[in-house]
């Protein structure tokens, strides 16, 4: 997939599971912004090299555990960032996107058609389950749309909690 589908597939998962957990929507988009752009950009730059006229992945970052290192290791400067500013809360939430910044990038590369890497009998194998182009318009712009709905979705989420919580409080002390 492309690098852009990459980052809003990971902003709509990331935003919605924080948005179950954090009650202020800006520290949601702001720390899951920053985490899928980091990630996203590490895992496909270092896990990318050019073989011949092609580029190619490799299992340094394109593997489901590693992935989980790679995205671990971005958002470690964020969590040093985050010990001296804010809460434990917030760190801990932090820690919890980067573990899953890395398979949402991997979900989306076993689409593709070369897929992802495992290991088979200590040899790297890849896997794919369907071989769609990495630039194809209808499947990246089908994951971008997930993405925006899991976005819209941690909004409604917010909102409804913000406004249910709002509703009751003031229709039980009038």
């Amino acid at each position: 997939m492309k690098l852009r589908t990459h980052y809003v597939f990971s902003l709509g998962l990331l935003s919605l599971l924080d948005s179950l957990l954090l009650s202020d929507f800006l520290e949601v988009i702001i720390i899951s912004g920053i985490i899928s752009v980091t990630a996203n950009n590490v895992i496909d730059y270092l896990g990318h090299e050019i073989r011949g006229k092609y580029v190619s992945r490799t299992p340094r970052t394109h593997t489901l555990p590693r992935s989980i290192g790679w995205g671990l290791l971005t958002s470690v400067p964020i969590v040093l960032a985050l010990y001296f500013l804010s809460s434990t809360e917030l760190i801990l939430i932090t820690i919890l996107d980067g573990v899953i910044v890395g398979p949402s990038h991997m979900l989306l590369d076993v689409f593709t058609e070369r897929g992802i890497y495992h290991k088979v009998n200590g040899r790297w194998r890849r896997i794919a389950l369907a071989h769609f182009s990495y630039d194809n318009p209808i499947v990246n712009g089908l994951a971008i749309l997930l993405g925006v709905i899991m976005l819209f979705a941690a909004m409604y989420n917010h909102n409804y909690d913000f406004f249910y919580h709002y509703y009751h409080y003031y229709n039980y002390y009038s």
